[in-house]
């Protein structure tokens, strides 16, 4: 009776998540104003102004790896979230009790494979879904089911992995100092799994950070960046993650991303070549424009205003189109 009831409270809560997620206010108009501010105005009649300095700059169009992934920090786009939350709900009501466990294998091989079985998308996807989830209290490196249990068992003979690990209390390296010496190894020996596919960014922020500045970090309110850092962590300790680690990430990160606040839409990004603040959401399928000013823009001419929106337009599609080529190269490689 108690797991009926808890199966009926599961699909009610979805259902009234869905539904509110509706209807959520568009932009109907976007300047740049002559005091370094972007003012949105929504649909709503609600607005919001963002300071351009403080946003998220891309500084040229020549920067974009083909073998690297680009990445935003945008919002996820309502279609995407709708769309997640239906086959959510079709998964609950649809779902063959008797094939629980052969899913639960299927999804839960890797840390990766059971957050893509989740949320779908690409590799650009995981990389925002876990930032936001972080970002948003949702995941912790501290949480009480990733601290490994008190034990006075030591391998003999003496295990490498027990060398690099003992003096972890969770089951990633959350002090600094032990997460860049984990990182220098890992590196040296070429197993740094999937961290070579983060931005270059994430890297740099890492690896220039000191644990004193790290601890600094949610004082600061620079929690984004300490969801960075943290995502960093958590792939440097992937391998040696159980099952209950990878179960309790992935359900915070689909828990995230199903109570996502798409009010908070959109995200803006500086393209400092065009002098152009561009709206962009993340979709299925990738990266995607909305609304574009520029700044000056009444002093361009049409022509000139079309042809860095094609330029832009282009990039973007560029991006999407290396971002989905590391994704089906992961896929190939761990399926192979």
């Amino acid at each position: 009776m108690t797991k009926l009831f808890n199966e009926l409270l599961l699909g009610f809560l979805l259902l009234t998540v869905f539904t509110q997620a509706q209807n959520q206010p568009a932009i109907s108009e976007m300047k740049w104003g002559a005091d370094f501010n972007i003012h949105i105005t929504f649909s709503n009649d609600s607005s919001s102004i963002h300071d351009v300095q403080a946003l998220y700059h891309s500084s040229s169009e020549n920067n974009f790896s083909n073998t690297q992934a680009t990445y935003y920090p945008v919002s996820l786009d309502e279609d995407f979230i709708n769309s997640l939350k239906n086959r959510k709900i079709e998964s609950f009501v649809d779902e063959d009790r008797d094939s629980t466990e052969t899913k639960k294998h299927e999804k839960s091989q890797t840390l990766w494979s059971a957050i893509h079985y989740d949320i779908g998308g690409g590799w650009i996807h995981f990389i925002n879904c876990l930032v936001y989830s972080f970002e948003a209290g949702y995941l912790s490196l501290t949480a009480p089911l990733m601290l490994r249990p008190d034990s006075d068992w030591k391998p003999s003979p003496m295990t490498e992995s027990y060398k690099r690990t003992k003096a972890w209390e969770y089951y990633a390296p959350v002090n600094q100092k032990y997460a860049i010496k984990e990182y220098k190894i890992k590196e040296k020996k070429n197993e740094l799994g999937d961290i070579p596919y983060l931005p270059v960014q994430f890297i740099e922020t890492f690896t220039n950070t000191s644990q004193k500045e790290y601890s600094l970090l949610t004082k600061q309110k620079q929690l984004h960046n300490k969801a960075i850092i943290d995502m960093v962590k958590l792939l440097l300790g992937s391998n040696y993650l159980g099952q209950s680690q990878i179960d309790y990430i992935s359900n915070a990160v689909i828990s995230s991303v199903l109570k996502y606040n798409v009010n908070n839409l959109p995200s803006v990004i500086i393209f400092d070549d065009f002098e152009a603040a561009v709206a962009m959401t993340l979709n299925d399928e990738g990266y995607q424009i909305g609304k574009i000013v520029f700044n000056n823009e009444s002093e361009l001419i049409q022509d000139e205003i079309d042809q860095r929106i094609e330029r832009m337009e282009g990039i973007i599609k560029h991006i999407n189109t290396v971002n989905r080529n590391i994704f089906e190269k992961k896929l190939k490689n761990y399926y192979n």
